[in-house]
């Protein structure tokens, strides 16, 4: 019997087109990986530059301040560079924050005052923009709130507790060795000493004058006014726009409408959320999200369930 010659030609044939599907696999994932790079580091040009007209009139960027605020490095190395950002008209900043600390509201109003210096930078103020909420607020070169904003808290608390009878009651009793008389004061195993609360108050007081000359110099309101109003208490939108706290009732569109009729920042600029993430992250994340999607595409679109079903011969 002669041997079937035309079935190991068959077999030759099928074995050539699997391996040109699979060569066919690896340029596609190749090509589209350096497809996407070049492409990260255009739109990164771009976005840096704002060379390209149409595309290069640039942005309207939002910081949003949600919840605590607390020091963030970061944050503020982000809003340094944005001043820089030849592609960035304008910065909304909007808060639903009930504060923070000291320091983090302090940082932050520092960032962004520097940041006003090169943009033009707006506040919109949403359910809640109190204590360091509102101290960032009053960087910004107008502030806006709605009608029902919880804002205001204009002060400093610093808060402890004393549990000494309660551990005198249990037979505890806490010792505590000290470089000198205020070094554990406050100390919640005994209480605050006279010398201990005069000096925590001074602190206290500080603290407060720096956040009421930093209300009077944002708003352009005397200090003895604003002390007034800096008792702690906190207002509705409305209140505080009689109160001269805020410029106006609105949200971002009411802030997009002055950017446009004050600085000439086109209301049909997109907004674009201020990313944390370095230009390296977003290219690498760009990168993987691009290649997964080469990868399935091109393994599905040539073999489809061939690629996992391949006959065995």
């Amino acid at each position: 019997m002669s041997p079937d010659w035309s079935g190991n030609a068959m077999g030759l044939e099928t074995d050539l087109l699997i391996d040109r599907r699979r060569l066919k696999r690896r340029l596609a994932l190749w090509r589209g990986f350096a497809v996407l790079l070049v492409l990260g580091a255009v739109l990164a040009w771009i976005g840096r530059e704002g060379a390209i007209p149409g595309l290069g009139a640039g942005h309207v960027t939002r910081l949003t301040v949600e919840g605590f605020i607390s020091d963030d490095r970061k944050l503020q190395e982000a809003l340094d560079k944005l001043g820089k950002d030849a592609g960035v008209r304008a910065v909304i900043v909007a808060i639903d924050s009930p504060g923070g600390t000291v320091g983090g509201g302090e940082a932050l109003h520092a960032a962004l005052v520097r940041l006003r210096a090169a943009k033009p930078v707006v506040a919109v103020m949403r359910g809640t923009a109190a204590s360091a909420g509102y101290m960032t607020a009053v960087a910004a070169e107008r502030i806006f709130a709605r009608e029902s904003t919880l804002t205001g808290s204009i002060g400093v608390i610093l808060q402890t507790f004393d549990t000494s009878e309660l551990l005198a009651r249990l037979g505890v009793r806490g010792e505590a060795l000290v470089s000198g008389p205020l070094k554990d004061q406050p100390n919640p195993f005994h209480p605050l000493s006279p010398e201990g609360r005069a000096a925590l108050q001074g602190v206290v007081g500080d603290m407060y004058a720096q956040f009421v000359d930093k209300v009077a110099a944002g708003r352009r309101m005397p200090v003895e006014q604003v002390r007034a109003l800096a008792d702690g208490r906190v207002f509705t939108g409305r209140q505080a726009l009689g109160a001269g706290l805020v410029d106006a009732i609105g949200g971002e569109a009411e802030a997009r409408a002055w950017l446009a009729a004050e600085k000439g920042v086109p209301e049909a600029l997109p907004v674009e959320d201020l990313d944390l993430r370095s230009a390296a992250e977003r290219l690498v994340g760009a990168t993987f999200r691009g290649l997964v999607k080469t990868v399935v595409s091109e393994w599905l679109g040539v073999d489809g369930l061939g690629l996992v079903w391949q006959p065995a011969r």
